[in-house]
């Protein structure tokens, strides 16, 4: 069996990696970053699996693929029909992103609570300037718009500081441990009037596109923070300027836009109160996240060599793990 990797690697995840192969043969192809790889024709040629988010074009070539595992945990762009050949296995890296980016989601909402962004603006200019009242996380409505592990993640922290904790997801089940209630889309909107802060981390399917429109801005309770680590195509941009602008929303931070890079002319930069990082919540920013996507993928190799069913099997109906 031929074995690809195509994702950046350490010295110890080679060794995950090796361990997971036996004596199979394992290919580690050079990758810095967690890019869509471009590779060699004849290197997907021969590759029985790959590990790694090869540039999806390119999978036609990949004749004897019988499994993908991707470092990501977006998939969608791998779900298009003709991209992967038929019978393929497609698994993702859920389950590695959640700590970082709820992390980061915690940071950008308690800096726009604590007018945080405002002080540093001050700073800047030596002026010292009290900006008056702030907000808390405690007694706070807390909506988290898809309660994967992500949503999970940052629900449990805010519980923990306080909040109250709604989260929604696509389907109805038992209520997780870091949520105080659960519901599913058809909630959305009556969710929306009531919660304080509202966190989206939904994936690009056709389903969640421009999902956050004027009338979901609207919809939202006067005065509530819009947080989206998800994908910037879920939004539509204008819409949350104008909500922001209006002074309806007290504030919105956004970790993805769409395109990516976000042009520099665009609206959102220049919207005073919003706030934009460049789609760095996730990625190997952290290096536990790194840890995890590697364990995640040795794990899903052994699996795969013992013939034992695979972690994290996307639904390519939805894009979403099954």
């Amino acid at each position: 069996m031929n074995i690809l990797v195509a994702m950046e690697v350490d010295r110890r995840h080679r060794q995950w990696l090796q361990d997971a192969a036996g004596s199979n043969n394992i290919v580690f192809y050079p990758v810095q970053g967690p890019v869509d790889v471009h590779i060699p024709e004849e290197e997907l040629a021969a590759a029985d699996v790959i590990i790694g988010n090869v540039a999806p074009e390119l999978l036609c070539h990949a004749e004897k693929l019988q499994w993908l595992q991707l470092n990501s945990a977006g998939a969608n762009a791998y779900c298009r029909d003709g991209i992967l050949p038929p019978g393929v296995q497609l698994t993702n890296a859920t389950g590695a992103y959640g700590l970082a980016i709820a992390e980061h989601m915690m940071g950008m909402v308690l800096a726009m609570m604590k007018k945080l962004y405002l002080y540093y603006d001050h700073q800047k200019q030596a002026e010292w300037h009290d900006e008056g009242p702030v907000r808390s996380l405690y007694g706070a409505t807390v909506l988290v718009i898809g309660f994967g592990d992500i949503g999970r993640e940052f629900g449990r922290r805010m519980k923990a500081m306080g909040a109250h904790v709604i989260g929604i997801r696509r389907r109805s089940g038992v209520l997780p441990a870091e949520a105080d209630e659960m519901g599913t889309m058809e909630k959305l909107d009556s969710y929306l009037a009531k919660a304080d802060i509202v966190a989206s981390s939904l994936p690009d399917t056709p389903a969640t596109y421009h999902l956050y429109t004027k009338e979901r801005f609207a919809a939202m309770k006067k005065g509530a923070y819009f947080l989206n680590v998800g994908r910037g195509s879920n939004v539509v941009q204008d819409a949350l300027c104008d909500a922001v602008c209006s002074g309806h929303l007290a504030g919105a931070a956004v970790d993805v836009t769409s395109p990516e890079p976000l042009p520099p002319d665009h609206r959102m930069w220049h919207t005073p109160g919003i706030y934009i990082t460049p789609h760095v919540s996730g990625g190997y920013h952290l290096q536990e996240t790194h840890d995890r996507i590697v364990r995640i993928a040795a794990a899903n190799l052994k699996r795969f060599i013992q013939g034992e069913p695979l972690e994290n099997i996307v639904d390519p109906a939805t894009g979403y793990k099954r």
